[in-house]
């Protein structure tokens, strides 16, 4: 059974951690700030999705979409979300 950590987000799923190549994604993009902005949940919903991709290309094409979601606002793992629209 997985260790389940409880953070000051109120998360009580299994908390992710953050891959160094998806960390340097996120800097070489400036998207770092963006991803910050994010609720935790989602932050944490993200690695868990890129971390279960099973073959390399598949891992790329989740970090890419991540990246492009970040940057465009609005939508989180492909449905609107309002909160994060950019004005």
């Amino acid at each position: 059974m997985p260790d389940i950590h409880h953070d000051a987000s109120g998360l009580s799923r299994e908390i992710q951690p953050m891959p160094e190549d998806v960390l340097a994604e996120l800097k070489a993009d400036g998207l770092l700030a963006a991803y910050r902005e994010r609720p935790a949940y989602q932050q944490n919903d993200y690695l868990a999705w890129i971390g279960r991709a099973k073959h390399p290309p598949t891992r790329g094409k989740r970090i890419e979409q991540m990246l492009t979601e970040l940057r465009v606002g609005g939508v989180y793992m492909g449905m609107d979300h309002p909160a994060s629209r950019k004005n």
